[in-house]
């Protein structure tokens, strides 16, 4: 409890001496305080999810080697490097704290540009290498992150059409049916899908879809909060455009069949964050309210058809992301 504590108060979220120990008011008010900060579930309680944000949120970027590694490296500073990558031209993909094979990649096309040795190893030469490029672009106009350009310039050319894409659909008991229609009409419109309906842990569904090499993750489950919510990946300062996109256009299909506010979200969940493609987790009613005479007043298949015709206008509409 009390490294719980310190880390908390390491981040500003200081918790009186009274409590030093203790799991109180004040300790749990500054663990769903960080947990908003972090885009993560805010629940006060200090699960795997919330632990391991707080241990990552130590790392500075110099502060020590990053590479390639099983498993993964995580943190602050790789998200960090993400964002320099990003901001100097160098696709790093998603900028999730994870070093995966596309930070890799883009490190080491940064290392050829920067004529220091190309081993995909983030060290003190890469450093001094990245400081200097970044002190050399000092003063000129900030373009943005090249991976979201990317996915932009992706929705534009129309290279998500559902015939070309690959699609993993997780869905959570009690919404089988719901899954199960929105699966149907995906492969009728060409998609190649593929379909999980184990109830596995948010981590294990995204190395299933990493697997399949999904283009676009779609979950489907109850949520955890009141009223439906559509989420898509988002951290401080990126946004997955595909996934911005594709839950803004369901959670619009959604509002019409439920007759109600769909809530779009930024989030930074394990499923959103460890999927190397675009992903949106739909939650059309809340958990305990999908019953009888609960809040999903609408029909199975009214839902999948919303969600299916959100996907496709998503990914398929010839219309600048946002």
């Amino acid at each position: 409890m009390r490294e719980l504590q310190r880390r908390l108060a390491a981040l500003g979220f200081a918790v009186p001496p009274a409590e030093s120990g203790r799991f109180g008011p004040t300790t749990e008010a500054a663990v769903r305080a960080f947990q908003e900060q972090r885009a993560l579930r805010v629940d006060g309680v200090c699960g795997n999810e919330t632990w391991n944000a707080l241990v990552e949120s130590e790392f500075r970027l110099g502060g020590r080697m990053l590479f390639v590694r099983r498993p993964m490296l995580r943190g602050d500073d790789v998200a960090e490097l993400q964002h320099r990558l990003n901001g100097l031209g160098f696709d790093a993909g998603k900028e999730d704290g994870i070093f995966g094979p596309d930070t890799a990649a883009a490190l080491t096309e940064f290392q050829r540009n920067a004529g220091v040795a190309t081993d995909g190893i983030f060290g003190p030469d890469t450093a001094a290498a990245l400081e200097r490029m970044i002190g050399r672009r000092a003063g000129t106009p900030a373009e943005g992150s090249v991976a979201s350009v990317r996915e932009r310039e992706e929705l534009r050319r129309g290279e998500y059409r559902l015939d070309r894409c690959k699609i993993f659909v997780a869905v959570v008991a009690p919404l089988e049916a719901v899954g199960a229609h929105v699966h149907g009409a995906l492969v009728g419109l060409g998609a190649h899908v593929e379909i999980d309906a184990t109830g596995a842990d948010d981590s294990s569904l995204a190395n299933a879809a990493n697997r399949f090499g999904a283009d676009l993750f779609l979950g489907i489950r109850p949520g955890s909060e009141p009223g439906p919510r559509c989420s898509y990946f988002s951290s401080a300062r990126f946004r997955s455009e595909a996934g911005f996109r594709v839950a803004t256009a369901v959670g619009a299909e959604l509002g019409a069949v439920l007759d109600t506010e769909v809530a779009v979200c930024g989030l930074a969940h394990a499923v959103l964050r460890e999927t190397r493609m675009a992903a949106v987790v739909c939650e059309p009613v809340a958990a305990g309210d999908d019953g009888p005479g609960g809040a999903l007043t609408a029909s199975a298949d009214e839902v999948a058809a919303a969600i299916e015709r959100g996907v496709r206008r998503g990914l398929e509409e010839p219309a600048d992301a946002e």
